[in-house]
């Protein structure tokens, strides 16, 4: 083979001939031995956090309403366990802007069994025995026959009136209704407000719609979270049917490869057809119907998203977004028909060498579940954290007060010099908080959290890839196989990989961390700027995160080759980036003939997963097809069980197909180093397979690497590849 500087260039030496070299270098040492130890204290660091986080924080933050004395209402095994209802005194008073900005309705809550039913003023009731006994069960304790009226309202033990209330989200609203235009509560338009006066209906909007801005995310929430408990078997049904499909699809590529990459192709192209006619059929439905003109920009933020589907522009909007997405794929098809056919070839291989390890078709399991666990601590850290704060209370009043939005401490209020000064006021709970050193850095915690995150998952992913990388090199670099192969290519592979290389995946991981995190904090600032006139401003901001994907993209390139380099000669970090980037650039356009258009192809794989998948829970949960309107569950939002099924079977079928880029990725850096360590005489022979071999000389008039290489026949000795498949794990 010919090593010119016409071929090689100034991107590093060619590999040598090493007679020595029989696949991944066994005696090797630890490399990147400082990050290593950097990334096991940060480890520590992180465990550190999560125990801290565990011991301050308590998520019933989150998940029950807070009365006005920071208790939990219906919490088990609490005295307010049979009280699951939040009742607010005066909801007239959350009309005031103080709601927005402190997220807490500046007048007396309790927890209640249930909401009041009927119209009731504390005067009218105080002078029937049953009408108060119902009365007391929305009053503090302390409300005695014996105490007067006045004096209840002016201690503030009970509101002056009850209105008919329905429970949302946990909360006793006002039970609004409309009569024509007229708003009504309890089915009248006006009511006595307790005090003697006659207040309309109207006056209870503000209050209402202000008490529900704060919870409004808190009621998708819930409704989500309702759907999941109602439909998460049949999403699990769809998350196995896609696993099964996956599986099926990955055997038949491995004995049928190139009929199974076309009939991939033809199948793409037609649900995505299939897609465009549907959305054309569901634009031309809603012709003439009334409110589907609308557009979205009119409609606006809506939570119920199935609002969208009313409308004829969305359906619009994603029969353009098919149609484009058809269109390029199959001009892409066009110009790539020479090399699909090549690439074709190179996964028949990559099926032949998962046919000696078959093992490693299973192997993502084992890195779901690391990635799952890794979800899960930084999840529970994240939500522990941030319901780690106390109890803080601050002085609310009704007339003007100079201790106004003070902290208040209520355990003493009723005898302070702030409860003397302003009688009316009330030392009532106002949000978490703290001013403890623990809780001046917890953003500093959450940073730390997000970031460790990113890195451990980063880390997770990366022995994924060295360990499929080294089982696969073993395969390409056997002379005979699978007799030269290890027993276990995968294990070995793995073990190989903790115990000598954990500080280079570190290392790789860490960069990458540090970009992903940048790359946040640039959203963050996004965010920030929206309201800012500064044009200079987001012009630059725009370049800098288009600016770090790239770099993104591109570490994730050269972490992924590195691994394979690091997989194989046991080098560090570095050293491996920067062989497998030189490796690749003397073989750059070898890159885009074979490696790129094979990553495409199984792309359009996934996309066929996704769409079958995809395809079937939209009918099914929709309640579409007939057979199943009986059995699919009811839901708020049925597009939360499909896009969880479909973003799931993506993650599937990803997992399953990145075992075949892997293997793609590994023998191309082993066909390219052959090409350079030998050439194919009977002293120097090829370690690639006859079919890899033919792929060399078809690909050779298109690559000038390939045009310098020595017309020699095909060496006999390469039968010998062609041996019985033996799985091995």
């Amino acid at each position: 083979m010919a090593e010119d500087g016409e071929y090689y260039g100034k991107h590093g030496e060619p590999r040598k001939y090493d007679p020595t070299f029989k696949g991944p270098i066994q005696n090797r040492g630890c490399t990147d031995i400082v990050c290593c130890i950097l990334f096991v204290l940060a480890l520590l660091g992180y465990i550190a956090v999560g125990i801290l986080a565990w011991s301050q924080g308590d998520p019933r933050k989150v998940i029950y309403p807070t009365d006005s004395r920071g208790q939990f209402c219906g919490q088990a095994g609490t005295e307010l366990e049979k009280k699951p209802l939040l009742f607010y005194f005066n909801i007239m008073k959350c009309a005031s802007p103080m709601v927005l900005l402190e997220f807490q309705c500046p007048t007396t809550q309790m927890c209640v069994e249930k909401c009041p039913e009927k119209f009731m003023t504390l005067l009218k009731a105080y002078t029937n025995k049953n009408d108060f006994e119902y009365y007391k069960k929305f009053c503090k304790e302390g409300v005695t026959n014996t105490m007067g009226a006045p004096e209840i309202l002016r201690l503030g033990l009970c509101p002056a009136m009850l209105t008919p209330s329905k429970p949302f989200t946990r909360r006793c609203f006002p039970a609004l209704g409309q009569k024509g235009k007229v708003i009504t509560v309890g089915n009248i338009s006006s009511f006595d407000d307790g005090y003697g006066n006659m207040r309309d209906a109207k006056d209870l909007v503000d209050g209402v719609k202000n008490a529900t801005v704060v919870i409004e995310a808190r009621q998708v929430v819930m409704k989500i979270f309702e759907d999941y408990t109602q439909s998460w078997y049949w999403i699990l049904i769809g998350l196995v049917i896609a696993m099964v499909t996956s599986l099926l699809f990955i055997i038949l590529l491995r004995y049928l490869a190139g009929i199974m990459v076309w009939v991939m192709i033809v199948l793409v192209i037609l649900v995505i057809g299939y897609g465009i006619f549907h959305c054309y059929m569901e634009y031309a439905a809603l012709k003439g119907e009334p409110g589907a003109n609308v557009t979205i920009q009119q409609l606006g933020f809506q939570t119920d998203l199935s609002v969208y589907l009313q409308i004829r522009q969305t359906w619009l909007a994603f029969m353009i977004i098919l149609a484009i997405v058809d269109v390029v794929i199959i001009l892409l098809l066009i110009f790539l028909r020479k090399r699909i056919l090549i690439a074709v070839a190179l996964i028949k291989e990559a099926s032949r060498a998962i046919g000696h390890v078959m093992c490693s078709l299973f192997f993502p399991l084992f890195t779901f579940v690391l990635l799952a666990i890794v979800i899960a601590y930084w999840a529970v850290t994240a939500v522990f954290l941030s319901t780690s704060n106390e109890p803080v209370y601050k002085v609310f009043n009704e007339t003007l007060c100079e201790h106004s939005r003070k902290l208040c401490d209520p355990a003493n209020y009723t005898t302070s010099l702030m409860k003397a000064q302003c009688p009316d006021s009330e030392c009532l709970f106002a949000f978490y908080g703290g001013e403890t050193v623990y809780h001046k850095y917890l953003i500093g915690l959450q940073f730390y959290n997000v970031f460790l995150f990113f890195w451990c998952a980063n880390f997770v992913i990366g022995l994924g890839q060295m360990t499929l990388a080294g089982a696969f090199a073993s395969y390409y670099w056997a002379f005979v196989k699978p007799d030269d192969m290890p027993a276990f290519p995968v294990f070995s592979s793995l073990g190989r990989s903790l115990r000598y290389h954990t500080g280079s995946l570190a290392f790789g991981s860490l960069i990458l961390s540090i970009i992903q995190i940048i790359r946040v904090l640039l959203e963050y600032l996004d965010h920030k700027l929206k309201g800012a006139k500064n044009k200079f401003a987001k012009f630059l901001l725009c370049c800098l995160k288009c600016c770090f994907w790239c770099l993104e993209k591109f570490i994730k390139f050269l972490n992924r080759n590195a691994y394979i380099m690091v997989a194989i000669y046991g080098k560090n970090f570095c050293t491996s980036a920067r062989d497998a980037f030189f490796l690749l650039m003397r073989n750059m356009i070898r890159v885009a003939v074979l490696d790129k258009v094979t990553d495409f192809l199984l792309f359009l794989g996934k996309l066929l997963i996704v769409g079958l998948v995809g395809v079937f829970a939209f009918f099914f949960f929709s309640g579409r097809v007939k057979a199943f309107e009986n059995t699919a569950p009811h839901l708020h939002y049925y597009w939360v069980p499909i896009l969880t099924v479909v973003i799931g079977s993506y993650l599937i079928a990803h997992g399953f197909f990145s075992v075949y880029a892997m293997c793609v990725d590994t023998l191309f850096l082993c066909f390219c180093e052959d090409l350079e360590r030998n050439d194919g005489s009977a002293s120097r022979p090829y370690y690639m397979s006859s079919s890899l071999h033919e792929i060399l000389w078809k690909n050779k008039a298109e690559d000038p690497a390939s045009a310098t290489l020595q017309q020699d026949d095909e060496d006999p000795q390469m039968n010998q590849h062609e041996t019985k498949e033996e799985d091995a794990c």
